[in-house]
């Protein structure tokens, strides 16, 4: 596996506005890999994306089984910012028992159950914010780490707008508002199997559109 990075060029305006919404970043993603896209939508792999904000600057990371093309993931990025590493050589650093910085986004949604005996699923709505807290820690244990309430914030709520395409009501496109909580804090890795699979695949829904990745620094002498 590998995780690359990228600054996105923000001062190429006309470039930008490419990136009108989530599925522009996810084909720009998918570009990236050019000798995947041969055999369409089949032979492509699964990828895990997520854009960060640091001092001012937005960052590409991408995490893929295979590498990116180097030029391709440059695109809208600044000439020479992008690296690509390859992530298993950390995987096996990991260890049970230890404490990391962690970052994630998630998509923060629920479904409700409709009334009577059948509890069917029902409307999907945002957590609300009272919950957010909550509706992270339930995803912990079973991804093979555990965080205190006290060494978990929040960092951004945000809504992000993704087009798809429909067939129905003459209308070729539609949009959605995608709900955004990008988390930080302290987790302690407690089932070092499930936890490599969680940093691989990730966390949640809309994987592909810029959620479920999560990255640690490990607390190494900690």
């Amino acid at each position: 596996m590998y995780l690359s990075r990228v600054e996105i060029d923000l001062s190429n305006r006309r470039m930008i506005r490419d990136l009108k919404h989530l599925g522009c970043y996810h084909g720009w993603v998918e570009s990236s890999f050019p000798d995947e896209n041969d055999n369409g939508k089949a032979g492509r792999s699964r990828k895990l994306w997520r854009i960060d904000v640091i001092n001012g600057r937005q960052y590409l990371l991408v995490l893929s089984e295979n590498k990116p093309a180097i030029e391709n993931l440059e695109k809208y990025g600044i000439k020479g910012s992008a690296c690509s590493k390859n992530y298993e050589p950390f995987l096996a650093s990991l260890q049970e028992g230890m404490r990391a910085f962690f970052r994630i986004k998630l998509n923060a949604v629920k479904s409700y159950s409709t009334s009577g005996l059948d509890k069917k699923r029902g409307r999907v709505a945002p957590v609300p914010l009272d919950e957010l807290n909550a509706f992270f820690l339930a995803r912990t244990e079973k991804n093979g780490f555990a965080v205190k309430h006290d060494a978990l914030k929040i960092v951004a709520r945000d809504s992000e707008r993704f087009e798809h395409s429909v067939e129905s009501n003459d209308k070729k496109n539609k949009y959605l508002d995608l709900v955004g909580v990008t988390y930080e804090g302290i987790l302690t890795v407690t089932d070092l199997a499930k936890f490599k699979q969680t940093l691989k695949r990730g966390i949640g829904k809309k994987k592909a559109y810029g959620f479920g990745l999560l990255t640690i620094i490990p607390m190494y002498g900690d």
